[in-house]
């Protein structure tokens, strides 16, 4: 493993037993194949990353920079980059698989885009309790009730949780266990949930954190 890190989609969640017939709920994502189309040295840019591509482009669709940027593999929808930990063996041109960066046991980090929920009231969005049932409220079950007082100070605090647009940011999940790789498919399994929809963009890299402890 020289490049810490690929981009993928998600396709699912699925059941794996394991071995001691304990079942595992795990995500299956397609990770790669990823083109290598730069490597940032710090001579140059002032940092070191290798910046890999994903997922193909239509042709009409693409600048000539693009096009050009991407060479021999032609446009690429998506563009990250990964550090790695050894620069020497990565070169431009070069296309990086599931199986050459993730192994069964890898913990990983995982960033995508959360599903977006659209315009929702505090219950929702905040998890308020609502209002009281009874004594003559009828119309402030889900109401979020006073968001400050009137003389002073006499305005909204900033941040202050109200109803609103609700999902469709990055968010991660962190330290999850790789329990399954498919090399000829491309395809890894973790275990737990990812953020996003079906067929979202995710990107998957090495851990920084320490190895939880079996509880």
């Amino acid at each position: 493993m020289a490049v810490l890190g690929l981009l993928g989609k998600k396709i699912g969640m699925v059941q794996v037993i394991e071995d001691g017939g304990r079942v595992v709920g795990c995500t299956v994502l397609q990770v790669g194949p990823c083109p290598v189309t730069q490597i940032r040295t710090p001579e140059r840019d002032g940092y070191a990353a290798v910046q890999v591509g994903f997922g193909p482009l239509a042709d009409w669709k693409a600048t000539k920079a693009e096009r050009g940027h991407t060479g021999s593999n032609g446009a690429l929808r998506h563009l990250a980059e990964f550090p790695a930990d050894d620069y020497d063996t990565v070169n431009v041109g070069q296309t990086l698989t599931a199986a050459e960066v993730f192994a069964v046991g890898d913990r990983v980090d995982i960033q995508g885009v959360g599903k977006g929920k659209g315009f929702q009231g505090v219950v929702k969005r905040h998890h308020f309790a609502g209002g009281p049932k009874t004594h003559g409220q009828s119309d402030r079950h889900r109401a979020p009730g006073s968001i400050g007082a009137g003389s002073s100070p006499g305005r909204v605090f900033r941040g202050t949780r109200m109803a609103g647009r609700m999902g469709g940011k990055p968010a991660s999940t962190l330290n999850l266990e790789v329990v399954r790789v498919q090399a000829e498919r491309g395809l890894i399994f973790v275990n737990g949930s990812v953020p996003g929809a079906t067929t979202g963009l995710v990107r998957i890299r090495q851990t920084k954190r320490k190895k939880r402890s079996a509880s």
